[in-house]
């Protein structure tokens, strides 16, 4: 889409404002509105805001940084009223020559995947998204209450979510998005909606604009979305499964066409996310909360194994007749899907040139989900197993590394320093 049929098609939709979205380093959504009068100066780069909005108060350049929009994300939202339309448009964040910024985790995934294309090697994935759909109290506000119990693939009556989830992807359509499909999750008032695999950049833009629209349409029938990993001790938690495929001269490597097989790329792939498991889970499992939702069992991998078979393991090779893909069962819907995607598939094509064994597949040899290796206990330890791993360091940007590890180890000892309801519970009366 070019700048001339943008404007035209704001003139015959009655759009009147532009949101402007980027992602901080977190995976959370930011944005500013502009009218239609300012796109002009959006489109020179002229439109800046300050860096704090990705790294908070870790941000130390006195510059601002700006956005670039990416013409072909030009997307009316649906959910918006009909009067005064409003749009938005996916945005690279750059500095005031219109340099990419290095620390822009956009920029890190497009930078991989540039490096993948020298080797002419790209990368099509399909995200599984599970998220939670609780009520609001009377102010408004997120709680993790719903009066359902409904269960895997359960139908309405008893999935009280049915209505808003039959909303969200037929909203979803209307914004461009090909949903394969959607159904109840395991635990009440758990939901997931697939969509069509894509290359891995466009998929990244895909994830953060199916949350943004998730929670917004949710919302219009009293509900609150969280793809918080782990809101409920009792009950299952949110995973965002990712389905990755590797092409090459237009072939799936994954796959050895003439021998109707898996190919040994494929498991090398494996190999490579299960050496670097624990630095990736810093990346993929960047919360507190992440690591009780990998640790609580609930079909959560908890090993750092593989298996073609079951829920379980820490990576999943998928195999069709005439195809093969390798599922990364391990992040969660806390993550930065362009930071998942770059550090993974740096991990998986190390893997690749240096021929690592992902080792006995866990379907074929069970005692391997109790006697395998663990994945990290907490965010401490995959942070420490982050900040050495050279690829990953690589990938990302010791730059990049260095704020992420500083920002999240405070999170770390933020949630050290907290005495929680179920420390009062246990110790107050014995001790």
């Amino acid at each position: 889409m070019t700048k001339e049929e943008i404007l035209e098609l704001i003139e015959e939709e009655g759009v009147e404002f532009i949101r402007l979205q980027f992602t901080d380093i977190f995976g959370i959504l930011k944005n500013f509105a502009v009218t239609t009068g300012q796109l002009e100066a959006v489109f020179k780069n002229k439109c800046s805001f300050e860096g704090s909005a990705i790294f908070g108060e870790r941000f130390e350049l006195d510059d601002k940084l700006f956005v670039r929009p990416v013409l072909d994300s030009f997307t009316i939202l649906p959910w918006r009223p009909q009067q005064a339309k409003v749009a938005k448009m996916v945005c690279d964040v750059c500095t005031e020559d219109g340099t990419p910024y290095c620390c822009s985790s956009r920029f890190i995934l497009k930078k991989m995947l540039k490096k993948a294309a020298e080797q002419d090697c790209s990368f099509l994935v399909d995200p599984e998204n599970e998220f939670f759909l609780f009520h609001m109290d009377e102010n408004g506000l997120p709680t993790t209450n719903s009066h359902e119990k409904a269960g895997y693939l359960d139908v309405g009556p008893m999935d009280f979510g049915e209505n808003a989830r039959r909303e969200i992807v037929l909203l979803l359509e209307e914004m461009g998005f090909e949903v394969e499909s959607s159904h109840h999750e395991s635990a009440p008032a758990q939901h997931e909606i697939d969509f069509r695999e894509a290359d891995a950049l466009s998929t990244a833009d895909a994830i953060q604009n199916f949350r943004f629209a998730v929670r917004s349409i949710a919302k219009r029938f009293g509900l609150y979305a969280t793809f918080m990993p782990k809101p409920k001790t009792t009950e299952p938690g949110s995973g965002m499964h990712l389905n990755i495929t590797m092409m090459k001269d237009g072939r799936n490597i994954f796959f050895n066409n003439s021998r109707k097989e898996v190919s040994q790329e494929a498991y090398w792939f494996m190999g490579g996310i299960l050496h670097h498991g624990k630095a990736l889970s810093a990346i993929a499992n960047p919360t507190v909360n992440s690591y009780k939702r990998l640790l609580a069992g609930y079909q959560a991998p908890d090993r750092l194994v593989w298996s073609s078979k079951g829920e379980r393991a820490f990576v999943k090779l998928k195999k069709y007749p005439d195809d093969a893909k390798v599922e990364l069962r391990f992040p969660d819907g806390s993550a930065n899907p362009y930071l998942v995607l770059a550090a993974c598939l740096a991990a998986g094509m190390d893997g690749i040139e240096k021929q690592m064994d992902p080792g006995e597949d866990a379907s074929l040899n069970k005692t391997l989900f109790q006697t395998g290796e663990p994945v990290a206990d907490n965010l401490r330890e995959a942070l420490q197993e982050l900040q050495k791993d050279e690829v990953l360091n690589s990938a990302l940007g010791k730059e990049f590394v260095d704020i992420f590890c500083d920002i999240k180890n405070r999170e770390w000892r933020e949630y050290m320093y907290n005495v929680s309801e179920w420390e009062v519970e246990k110790y107050l009366i014995k001790i």
